[in-house]
């Protein structure tokens, strides 16, 4: 029921059209003997996501992103019960029809922390940062070498090779004004970034919208809990310090106190012009979009623009 998706084109014809998705999702939930589940869309996200019901997520993976569906079934399975968060748990994945496959995973219950913050106590935010701290911590520490067929990059120092020789042209692509485009390169040549680092197992996208909270009792004082991690679609083995691209833009958003706090619990503090390397490098960096929601402190300055972000002074 669902067409193959291999161009960007379709992509944007198709995956996007719940007439042509729902069918085939529909029909694939019976398969796995879901039929009658109550199906809904979740209305974030690159790929198609479905909660069927009170306790199962579906993910389907066009032709185009297959490798990732493949990825992201290996490393939940590989997390499973491994961290201090919970993760969803794999029910099943494969292939489905034209080249698409999917994750049938665990519904992970709670209120998402991007929509949860602003009603949040200042107190319980430090704890909650601390939380995912100890989490990631975790997490770089397990072993990568189950993993080493479905994640890439590989060879880090190949990787930001490519990343630093593509910075200036992809930040161009955003709009970047060209008083910062002229800062980047003798910037990125001036921060030593490791060439073959400890293997890390990174999720490389972690932010309050990949985090789940459970609801705040006004009786508990302790504060509402880290109820999930979700997404690792993208996940990558490399340098550490990675993570902390999403960690300083979108969990602590330049607050020196909250990443201070959250790098105590993690058991280390990363250099703030290494990070806004990393964030030059990222896969799916636009700094112009980070401008706009952290602000920054002179333009051009990319030394004062890294301490601002990711500073813990």
């Amino acid at each position: 029921m669902l067409p193959l998706v291999e161009t960007d084109e379709e992509w944007d014809a198709i995956v996007p059209d719940e007439a042509v998705m729902r069918p085939g999702a529909e029909a694939l939930a019976a398969r796995l003997g879901l039929g009658g589940a109550p199906l809904s869309r979740f209305p974030d996200g690159s790929q198609p996501v479905y909660a069927v019901g009170d306790e199962h997520v579906l993910k389907l993976f066009p032709a185009a992103a297959a490798g990732d569906g493949l990825a992201e079934a290996r490393v939940l399975a590989h997390l499973q019960g491994r961290l201090p968060i919970p993760t969803p748990r794999v029910r099943e994945h494969g292939t489905y029809e034209n080249g698409w496959r999917y994750v049938l995973m665990s519904r992970l219950h709670g209120e998402n922390l991007a929509g949860a913050w602003e009603g949040i106590a200042p107190a319980q935010r430090e704890r909650l940062v601390a939380e995912v701290g100890e989490a990631l911590a975790v997490l770089h520490s397990l072993g990568t070498e189950p993993l080493a067929d479905v994640l890439g990059p590989g060879d880090w120092g190949a990787f930001t090779d490519r990343q630093a020789a593509s910075a200036v042209a992809r930040q161009r692509g955003h709009g970047l004004s060209e008083t910062w485009l002229e800062r980047i390169p003798d910037f990125l040549a001036s921060v030593l970034l490791p060439r073959d680092p400890r293997p890390s197992l990174l999720h490389t996208e972690v932010m309050r919208q990949h985090l789940l909270v459970d609801p705040a009792d006004p009786a508990d004082a302790d504060g509402p809990r880290l109820t999930g991690l979700f997404d690792f679609e993208p996940a990558m083995i490399g340098d550490r310090a990675y993570d902390f691209v999403g960690v300083g833009l979108f969990v602590t958003r330049g607050d020196p106190a909250l990443l201070a706090r959250l790098a105590q619990a993690y058991g280390h503090t990363f250099e703030p012009t290494v990070l806004l390397a990393y964030t030059l490098l990222h896969v799916y960096s636009n700094l112009p979009w980070y401008i706009r929601e952290l602000g920054a402190p002179a333009e051009g300055d990319l030394p004062a623009l890294a301490e601002a972000w990711f500073g813990t002074a």
